[in-house]
């Protein structure tokens, strides 16, 4: 069964109007140039953007729009997932979110295949299974690793492990590469091989950095990806290793403080990703602080451009981490104005273009440095 995103909206006359999501990143705003474009004096010329999340999910980021992207009347600041029936507001222009799901015709033998009435292609098969399989056996399976830098002087103490392919017939990039595990019910085993190629094969140039390194929602709180943890702490016992927790992986308390006694018990750290004011879970927080809380890209980006009130809120979030015991670490820093004005909201790690692009598994230095404390 395939489904379908949407946004609804009602016309003047009081008509329904359907927009279907057929092509990520959707750009709303009032110009032109963009997907969605509103025709209304209450939008910026480039308001908001519509993402495919790692999780399946939609991401919905406010560009620092002047009347502000709210979701079921809260402003965004930032970034937060939408869900099915979730009200968003661009401006005054409100929509709902919807999904609808497309029934496949079932084959039988003793029937006649007719076509849909519509014009619609079906997606039985996935393109490039036989290829994908071939990658998750190891062939075209490749990595990058993204330096994250201290605040206060810039050096590089840490680096996140990200998942590439270099397979002739698939995406380079890893979500197109989940969109293709999804339809394969599979995104578990592709989580699982890029993280056991990055800790087989960039894991040991980095030696003495702290690595960050990716786990699925899927998976996250499974006793197979535990286990496997285990194993790499016993094969690699002097390893700094941390995993990012998605925030679409928790949906209480006692689940993340369960997993954070079994990962204290392994020896490996966790933090807290995608973290922002849209989708911020501070009882999951309050109950089982993270060791670093990764502020989501789009509450960060272009920060020292925000408006005042922007600024206060994701200072007040700094605060807050910081109460908590926690290492606040701001993603998205592109240019040196954005990481001076995270450095003095009290960050203490950057991580972005302007600390460092991704650089190659087969382009990693080889290095010892003292890690993250």
């Amino acid at each position: 069964m395939n489904t379908f995103w949407f946004l609804e909206s009602v016309s003047a006359h009081g008509s329904r109007i359907i927009y279907n999501i057929s092509d990520l990143p959707l750009r709303v705003g009032r110009d032109p140039d963009n997907d969605l474009v509103i025709a209304a004096a209450s939008l910026s010329r480039h308001h908001a953007v519509v993402t495919e999340d790692l999780s399946g999910l939609l991401r919905l980021t406010d560009l620092d729009s002047t009347n502000g992207t709210s979701v079921n009347r809260h402003r965004l600041e930032g970034s937060c997932l939408l869900k099915e029936n979730d009200i968003v507001h661009f401006g005054g222009a409100e929509f709902r979110v919807g999904l609808r799901a497309i029934e496949l015709p079932r084959f039988d033998q003793s029937l006649t295949m007719l076509a849909p009435p519509d014009s619609t292609l079906s997606e039985l098969f996935v393109t490039n299974e036989n290829e994908f399989h071939q990658l998750l056996a190891g062939q075209g399976l490749s990595g990058a690793a993204q330096a994250i830098a201290d605040a206060d002087n810039g050096t590089i103490v840490a680096y996140e492990l990200l998942g590439r392919a270099c397979h002739p017939q698939l995406p380079v990039a890893p979500l197109p590469l989940f969109k293709i595990a999804r339809n394969l019910h599979l995104e578990v085993e592709l989580s699982q091989a890029f993280r056991n190629f990055a800790l087989t094969v960039m894991a040991p140039r980095l030696d003495g950095f702290t690595l960050f390194a990716n786990v699925h929602p899927k998976e996250t709180f499974s006793a197979a990806f535990l286990a496997a943890l285990r194993q790499t702490r016993q094969r690699l016992p002097r390893l700094d290793l941390v995993i990012e927790v998605h925030e679409s992986a928790v949906t209480e308390a006692k689940e993340l403080v369960e997993l954070a006694a079994s990962l204290r018990d392994i020896g490996v750290r966790f933090a807290y990703d995608d973290f922002g004011a849209g989708q911020a879970r501070l009882n999951e927080l309050g109950d089982a602080p993270a060791h670093f809380v990764k502020f989501d890209i789009g509450l960060v980006r272009n920060l020292h451009l925000a408006s005042e009130r922007k600024r206060r809120v994701v200072g007040d979030l700094v605060r807050l981490v910081l109460d908590l015991g926690s290492v606040p670490l701001a993603e998205g820093i592109e240019c040196a104005e954005a990481a001076a004005t995270c450095r003095e909201m009290g960050f203490r790690l950057l991580q972005g273009f302007h600390v460092g692009r991704p650089v190659a598994a087969d382009a990693l230095p080889s290095a010892s440095v003292p890690g993250v404390s």
